[in-house]
């Protein structure tokens, strides 16, 4: 049974890391101590140590140690010996790329689908669609394939953001990028806002947090979703 937390972002304006959602996440690793960091995504340049750093200083906050997966000398067995896990966002490429190189994406979809609790954020949620195509990210580096671990049965938009009616930007919208893709691929798309988040447990996929959701599926009209609404039965 899938226990999940897939979040937009790690960070909403005036809050502090993970601070809006430090509830939740203390209920979705109510039965561990200990949790494994995998921060491949590093965002803007700094090293895995401190980017676990910042991590652990929200973790402190619950009363749960956190370990960065880099300090394993075997990547695998970590995965397979941790009680909770949680991968960061950056960039979705990079990371990608790392699980690839390092044989981790089938291992990490097998503890997650096996129950072993989840938390990702933007990047960190990127990887639980059926592939990475609807990332926002720049291809900073080429990973082996584009397909992610597939715990959901469609793909996600973090950071998706609205068109501005005022603006006289005439470049492409995330609403353009997710049409483009949908000339191409199937699957639905769910755009989700800052601050909101999918939560999976007892098999069932909620939308979580203030907001609505868009969703996008091919040769169909962008609807909206309230907080609260499941997708379950989306693919």
């Amino acid at each position: 049974m899938k226990k999940c937390i897939i979040a937009s972002t790690s960070t909403i304006h005036g809050s502090g890391y993970l601070e809006y959602i430090l509830n939740d996440l203390a209920n979705l690793f109510s039965n561990t101590n200990e949790v494994l960091f995998i921060p491949y995504a590093k965002p803007n340049g700094i090293s895995h140590d401190e980017y676990t750093q910042i991590a652990q200083q929200a973790f402190q906050k619950i009363n749960i140690a956190l370990k960065g997966i880099h300090s394993f000398a075997d990547p695998i067995k970590a995965i397979k010996d941790a009680k909770g896990i949680f991968t960061g966002g950056g960039n979705t490429f990079l990371l990608v790329s790392q699980l690839y190189k390092n044989d981790l994406l089938t291992v990490l979809k097998e503890v997650i689908e096996a129950g072993t609790p989840y938390l990702g954020t933007s990047a960190g949620s990127n990887i639980c669609g059926l592939d990475m195509k609807t990332t926002n990210d720049m291809p900073i580096i080429y990973p082996p394939g584009f397909k992610t671990i597939g715990i959901l049965p469609f793909n996600i938009n973090p950071h998706y953001l609205d068109p501005d009616p005022t603006s006289t930007h005439k470049g492409e919208t995330r609403e353009t990028r997710i049409k483009e893709f949908h000339t191409l691929n199937s699957q639905p798309v769910i755009g989700l806002r800052e601050g909101s988040w999918l939560e999976l447990s007892n098999n069932d996929i909620l939308l979580k947090g203030a907001l609505s959701a868009r969703v996008f599926e091919q040769h169909k009209k962008p609807y909206e979703v309230p907080s609260g609404s499941s997708f379950a039965n989306l693919n």
